[in-house]
């Protein structure tokens, strides 16, 4: 059972955040690791070796572990947090988000353009609705999201999304499937850039 008292799923590997020391999934979390001049950096694959730690993907929580010295604690000893971990850590997600979407284009998973959207989302093969985050108000409110959770990303800009499609810019795109977004996921309502990490 988790801190929340919600039943655990029976392996579902649990982190604790180091900065409001909630035990929960990883997903939604960014793991850290210690390099060996003692220097904090995001392992946004969590395939780098050491002990990890665990950060709730949102700024809030990366300002409470820099004021509350939760870096220093999840270490067990003195480290050097960089002043723009959080800008690279945002970046890494979106360059990580930008590429599964690639890769799903490429798979025949992914489709890009109103009407394309519009026939996935009609059809029901849409699982996932993801649109710029500086595109018109006007021309997102005419597509709804899938029915469910996590159905809806809004924290690319068009160019970003573009580079995903190989075009200049993309305002509407959708996924066939929610598997593999990871953070992008939870990044969903994030619209500008300095506020992409989770809510």
């Amino acid at each position: 059972m988790t801190r929340g008292g919600q039943e655990k799923e029976r392996g579902e590997p649990e982190r604790r955040c180091i900065a409001t020391g909630e035990v929960g999934p990883k997903e939604g979390l960014v793991r850290l690791v210690v390099s060996p001049e003692g220097v904090i950096f995001p392992d946004l694959l969590e395939k780098l070796p050491g002990r990890g730690l665990w950060i709730t993907a949102t700024p809030d929580a990366f300002a409470t572990a820099r004021k509350r010295g939760g870096f220093h604690r999840g270490a067990k000893s003195p480290v050097k947090v960089p002043d723009d971990l959080e800008i690279v850590v945002e970046q890494g997600l979106a360059d990580r988000t930008i590429h599964l979407i690639s890769l799903a284009r490429k798979a025949g998973g992914a489709v890009a353009g109103f009407e394309k959207v519009k026939d996935w989302l009609a059809k029901e093969q849409a699982r996932v609705l993801i649109q710029a985050s500086d595109g018109s108000d006007r021309g997102k409110t005419k597509l709804r999201p899938p029915p469910g959770r996590d159905s809806f990303i809004g924290c690319l800009t068009a160019n970003e999304l573009g580079l995903a499609f190989g075009r200049e810019h993309v305002i509407q795109c959708s996924r066939g499937s929610r598997k593999a977004l990871g953070h992008a996921r939870n990044e969903r309502r994030r619209d500008r850039p300095s506020e992409r990490f989770e809510d």
